[in-house]
């Protein structure tokens, strides 16, 4: 499965365009479109939105590959979604250690959405735009949608 444009388009909104380097709430060097800089990557100056996009793009990539190995059970794509959204801003070993996942792959569907609204913590504190991202996740979790093997 690859991820809806719906869905792209929130976890834009959620991480906004930045064309330069920033600490994240949780104190993280990030860029672009919540692109955390990994050790190698240097950004001295800025990047443009088709640069941000290119990195945005891979890291969907990689989160989308998480959801796909780590996810046992059939998804709808709005669950799928929701995952790949989970991936993209607590990386992979976040989800693969999670309850969540752990609910899901019983395949209690309903308890492992719950499971998001326990996300909202940086650095530590409560932050309302977890919060609202958490509330966005699962509401496309439970949009409608036919089952998808991942």
């Amino acid at each position: 499965m690859k991820l809806s444009d719906e869905a792209r388009k929130m976890i834009q909104l959620h991480e906004g365009y930045v064309d330069h380097v920033y600490l994240d709430p949780a104190g993280h060097a990030t860029i672009g479109w919540g692109h955390l800089i990994k050790p190698g990557e240097s950004f001295p100056k800025t990047i443009t939105r088709e640069q941000a996009t290119e990195l945005f793009d891979a890291d969907v990539a990689i989160a989308e590959k998480s959801v796909t190995r780590l996810v046992l059970v059939p998804l709808t794509q709005g669950q799928f979604d929701a995952l790949v959204d989970f991936v993209f801003n607590l990386g992979q070993g976040r989800l693969a250690n999670s309850t969540l996942l752990r609910l899901l792959n019983a395949g209690n569907y309903d308890n492992a959405a719950i499971e998001l609204h326990r996300w909202v913590l940086a650095g530590g504190r409560k932050l309302p735009g977890l919060v609202k991202r958490r509330r966005d996740a699962f509401n496309l979790w439970h949009g409608n949608g036919e089952q998808h093997d991942t």
